[in-house]
Formats: C-alpha cells, structure tokens, sequence
C-alpha cells in the first residue's frame, strides 16, 4: 500500500508534515531533558548503537556513514572516558570489537530514565486519562508506520 506524496490526500499530506513537525519538536525537548554528560552528538549516537549489541569499528562507520579513521577517532574520544570496552574480533584477530562499558550502560539508562520520567510528568500534567488512553490509541495506529 505504498503511495508518494504526489498522489496522496490532502489529509494525508498534512499529518505527515505536522506528525514531522511535532516529532522534531519533541525530539529536540527530549535531549534538553537528557544529561549528555558532555559528549557530542556522533559520540552519543555511537553509544546508542551500541546499546543494541557490539560491533566493530567498520560496521560503527558504516551505519553512521562516516570514515572509519573518523570513527577511530570517536571510539578514542570513549574509550577515554571509560564508555568502551574492546575485544579482540574472534572472526579477524585484526579488528576489534567494541561494545558498552558498564559505565556507559548507567549512563544511559540514567539519560533514559530522565527522559522517561519527564515526559510521563508531562503527559499526566497536561492530559486527562481520556486523553491519555486516545494519546495511547494514536500511537498503537502510528506504530504501523514502521511495521
């Protein structure tokens, strides 16, 4: 059931781009309410992949679509801080494989939790429990947007 946007509705097209507006919007509150502990944003990003499993430089490079000697230089920039762990790659003693450090771990789940925290406050602050049970619905029907 793909479309493009020259033949979808107009209803369509106006969800898109206020579904696109307020995502952004919320995306931008939701790492003011983060404590990024002084990291920048290629090294958070590297974090949070990381969080899904450990990976070698090359596939970090890859999946962040920068070079792999820029990507050295990120995991340098963590290793530093204690946020990685290296192991030799089983498969190619050759490369690495980097994942989180149990700092790292804290880490973010703490940034999670705030993050978390906020918007569970906000939520309970600025919507009824009707509200919150439709905000619920809309989110079980938008979620088919990535299945």
């Amino acid at each position: 059931m793909e479309q493009n946007a020259a033949s979808a509705s107009e209803s369509a097209v106006r969800a898109a781009g206020e579904l696109r507006v307020l995502l952004n919007r919320l995306r931008r509150r939701l790492k003011e309410t983060e404590d990024p502990h002084g990291l920048t944003p290629s090294q958070a990003s590297v974090l949070s992949r990381l969080a899904d499993g450990p990976a070698t430089v090359g596939d970090l490079a890859a999946a962040e679509r920068v070079r792999s000697q820029s990507m050295t230089n990120t995991i340098a920039a963590l290793a530093e801080r204690g946020l990685i762990e290296r192991q030799p790659d089983p498969s190619d003693g050759r490369r690495q494989v980097i994942s989180l450090s149990r700092q790292a771990v804290e880490q973010l789940n703490d940034s999670r939790h705030a993050r978390e925290e906020w918007l569970a406050g906000a939520l309970q602050e600025r919507y009824t429990a009707a509200e919150r049970r439709s905000i619920i619905e809309a989110l079980a029907l938008l979620g088919r947007l990535v299945e």
